[in-house]
């Protein structure tokens, strides 16, 4: 439900986020951390979460968000299948891993409500 062109726009309204190639995918960026990179192909989004926050996100439907596999889905990296996702949960999970990229200072001016 949430299309290719939206995904990138999602990641880049998060603050300081640039979009860099990575390899064969696009990667966003904050504080030069990639916190996403977007398989368009596939039409998949990569985030990268706490083990924590994988787990609650995956919970919602193990077919639409699910652990990258091998050693990084293993560290939270994360995917998400676009065609099926609601755009809520694709903002929430961008925030997140952005949050998880960013320096301190970021979070606390732009997210003040964050610890």
């Amino acid at each position: 439900m949430v299309s290719v062109n939206t995904a990138r726009q999602l990641a880049l309204s998060l603050p300081q986020t640039t979009e860099q190639p990575h390899f064969h995918l696009a990667s966003f960026r904050v504080s030069n951390k990639i916190f996403s990179t977007l398989w368009e192909t596939e039409k998949k989004l990569m985030v990268k979460l706490s083990l924590v926050e994988q787990s609650v996100f995956c919970d919602i439907d193990k077919s639409i968000i699910y652990p990258v596999p091998g050693g990084w889905g293993k560290q939270g990296a994360t995917f998400i299948e676009l065609a099926k996702v609601k755009k809520q949960i694709v903002e929430d999970a961008l925030a997140c891993a952005w949050k998880n990229a960013a320096t301190k200072t970021l979070v606390k001016n732009y997210m003040p409500d964050e610890k």
